[in-house]
């Protein structure tokens, strides 16, 4: 049989057709606004690398919010800056921390706004780091143990039980407050297991665990360190946060948080990482979250400052990509601007 040269184009040509085709959906339903909250009043401090991102006082967070619902964002994922930082990142748990403030504060203005919480620790450490650290002495080398050297300066690692302790208190807090979702980002082995069984046992059986399972020890996450102040004041996370040359690490982080009771997964970042997303998506068919982090975002929107891309086909491409990949859902620093120009497009 033949076909006629155009049969694979003639279903491209109209337009009325080529948009009843869309094998991918992309609404903002779909997107999840992350969302930076920091003590005071009447404040909005711009992030200097996120054009369009700012640190919010509750009070403002509250307007953002609600224009956020108004453009058809009903999700959010919160950060907090604490007014004080220590060694074990107490405000994070923290009856009256920053975030279970701004839950309870959200809960009450907008109760069908989901309100999901970061559980990590770098925003709230002094030292920046995910958990509680412990020394690590550096062995003499044959030269050094030669040369007389008695002394050598000590490194500093996560101390994985011990931050799983603090990590039981932070769900109940942030549980307590009214979070619909709780979504541990430390990558720390048994978190998810620590935070189902305190969950469970304090009666909060129905709240889900969203866990950034695959998440990369990446350069994509420059400008969130500036957004939440939680940049290391030494060494990396690489101890702690994947290989991004590893595929099957991550597929076994993934397996392990599944089966230790995670209700959905996350990737982060997204955009180098949809092979990620993909595997993911068929082999375990759970929910998938994807993270445009800020890196991604400050990249485009650099670039659209410049005019060297058109801005809005970029992101809308970009945010397609993901879920083309099937992320069922995109964290993303572009959320309210793609509902804006949703909406425009829905009023032309």
């Amino acid at each position: 049989m033949t076909f006629p040269t155009t049969r694979l184009r003639r279903l491209r040509v109209n337009p009325l057709v080529r948009s009843r085709l869309n094998e991918t959906s992309l609404s903002p339903d779909r997107l999840i606004a992350p969302l930076f909250v920091r003590p005071g009043k009447d404040t909005a401090r711009p992030v200097s690398s996120m054009p369009g991102q700012y640190q919010f006082s509750i009070d403002r967070l509250l307007q953002e919010a609600k224009e956020l619902y108004r453009l058809g964002i009903r999700s959010v994922l919160l950060f907090g800056i604490p007014e004080k930082k220590d060694l074990k990142g107490s405000d994070a748990y923290a009856a009256n921390g920053i975030i279970q403030q701004a839950v309870r504060a959200l809960k009450k203005s907008i109760p069908e706004m989901l309100v999901i919480t970061d559980l990590c620790f770098c925003e709230y450490t002094s030292h920046g780091h995910c958990g509680i650290l412990k020394p690590h002495p550096q062995p003499l080398s044959l030269r050094e143990r030669v040369a007389g050297g008695r002394v050598r300066p000590q490194s500093f690692d996560v101390d994985n039980d011990a931050t799983l302790a603090i990590i039981a208190k932070t769900a109940l807090a942030q549980a307590r407050a009214g979070s619909d979702i709780i979504a541990p980002s430390g990558m720390m082995d048994g978190a998810v297991k620590t935070i189902r069984n305190a969950l469970d046992r304090h009666g909060f059986e129905q709240a889900p665990v969203l866990s950034y399972s695959s998440k990369f020890s990446s350069a994509f996450y420059g400008p969130f360190r500036e957004a939440a102040e939680s940049a290391p004041r030494f060494g990396d996370r690489r101890s702690y946060q994947l290989n991004p040359a590893n595929i099957e690490e991550a597929l076994r982080e993934v397996a392990e948080d599944i089966a230790e009771g995670a209700d959905m997964v996350m990737v982060k970042p997204a955009l180098a990482y949809l092979d990620i997303i993909r595997r993911i998506k068929e082999t375990w068919h759970v929910p998938v979250a994807a993270y445009n982090v800020s890196g991604e975002y400050a990249m485009v929107k650099a670039a659209g400052a410049k005019g060297w891309i058109d801005e809005e086909a970029v992101i809308r491409e970009i945010l397609l990509g993901m879920r083309r990949a099937g992320a069922d859902l995109i964290i993303t620093y572009h959320a309210k601007e793609f509902a804006a120009m949703s909406n425009e497009r829905r009023s032309k």
